[in-house]
């Protein structure tokens, strides 16, 4: 059963919204954030098929579509399924892993500047891989067992535990935005360091892999990064969608929360454990792609309305930042670039911006 419930005050535009019901259940939902995951589905369908086609050797749409269901030519096949489709897969759900992490990071500390990079997780996954790379195929007892953790278990436990160290310090009877932020950038600038240094210890060709892999890029991807990666998001993704009641209740304060019967300390940590997951995974997979969890959340927030980023369009909507960036640099621009450049020419802008924005805001 559904109603329809039309608002309009002076000089703002009519928001309708519909109250649904499911047995014993109801909710309230903005027409506006029912629609912002379709149209974001529909452009990342539309941006994955162009990105498919583009290359060294050009295919086009309609070419692309019927190779994707099976009636291309085999060298058509070819490229597209093997060549290609692994790296948009890898895009698409690195974007989708960022995005829900920095919507849900930035709705746990109610700060718009709390993503995967300010608050130093992807530092501390950086590390933790970097060090993989480059200790381990070294001897001895250290280097063996980073050699056999692996990249992706190596940047979970690096994300994780500058994760514990953020909110151990945070925490003052609570945790406020604004001190998180300060306490992350601090940690992020110890784990670059970190990164910096083993750097310095490493033979050039652990360097040079290192580096490129820092920079953040989707080049010679393949099925094998593209899997683990699957699999982690179809864990990750419905338990941070299930959350979505749990993190609204969480804006009206933690003793509202623990009136309405939120465990909030359960709830907390199991909110940090997905965001934190979500963005270890998308580095191990694809390196530290800058900005996509800061600026998607907040993108998403303002074309949805609301008050806190919508979880499945703030996923939606970082895969085709991702892909659509990765296509620019791989087609537009003079010289092929990794992703995480061009995501960071958008990202560092709007960074800048939301700083003053906020600077205004507290000094008005």
């Amino acid at each position: 059963m559904t109603s329809t419930i039309s608002t309009r005050g002076p000089g703002v535009r009519t928001d309708r919204r519909r109250t649904v019901r499911v047995g014993p259940f109801s909710g309230v939902v903005r027409t506006r954030q029912l629609l912002l995951p379709v149209v974001a589905l529909v452009a990342l369908v539309l941006v994955s098929a162009v990105s498919l086609g583009r290359g060294d050797y050009p295919i086009g749409l309609g070419d692309v579509l019927r190779t994707l269901v099976g009636l291309g030519d085999p060298t058509q096949q070819f490229i597209v399924t093997e060549l290609r489709a692994p790296r948009i897969v890898v895009g698409v759900l690195v974007g989708l892993a960022l995005g829900l992490s920095g919507a849900l990071i930035q709705t746990f500390a109610r700060n718009p500047l709390a993503s995967p990079d300010t608050l130093g997780i992807n530092a501390g996954a950086s590390a933790a891989a970097v060090a993989v790379i480059v200790l381990g195929g070294g001897s001895g007892a250290a280097a063996g067992l980073l050699g056999g953790l692996g990249l992706p278990a190596a940047a979970l436990l690096g994300g994780l535990l500058v994760a514990l160290l953020i909110f151990a310090l945070a925490w003052r009877q609570g945790v406020d935005g604004y001190r998180l932020v300060l306490v992350g950038v601090g940690l992020s600038a110890v784990g670059f360091a970190l990164v910096d240094w083993l750097l310095t210890r490493s033979d050039i060709q652990d360097a040079a892999a290192a580096t490129v892999w820092l920079t953040g890029s989707l080049n010679a991807r393949t099925w094998d990064q593209a899997w683990p990666l699957g699999l982690a998001l179809a864990v990750l993704l419905p338990v941070a969608l299930a959350l979505s009641r749990q993190l609204g209740v969480l804006q009206f304060g933690e003793d509202t929360a623990r009136a309405l019967g939120v465990r909030v300390g359960a709830t907390q940590a199991v909110v940090v454990l997905v965001a934190v997951a979500l963005a270890a995974v998308a580095v191990a997979a694809a390196g530290p792609v800058q900005f996509v969890a800061l600026v998607v959340p907040q993108v998403a927030v303002r074309l949805a309305g609301g008050s806190r980023p919508p979880l499945l369009a703030s996923a939606l909507l970082g895969a085709v930042l991702v892909v659509g960036a990765d296509l620019l640099a791989r087609t537009v621009l003079p010289v092929a670039l990794p992703v995480g450049i061009v995501t960071a020419v958008v990202g560092a802008p709007y960074l800048l911006w939301l700083l003053v924005r906020g600077r205004r805001s507290i000094t008005v």
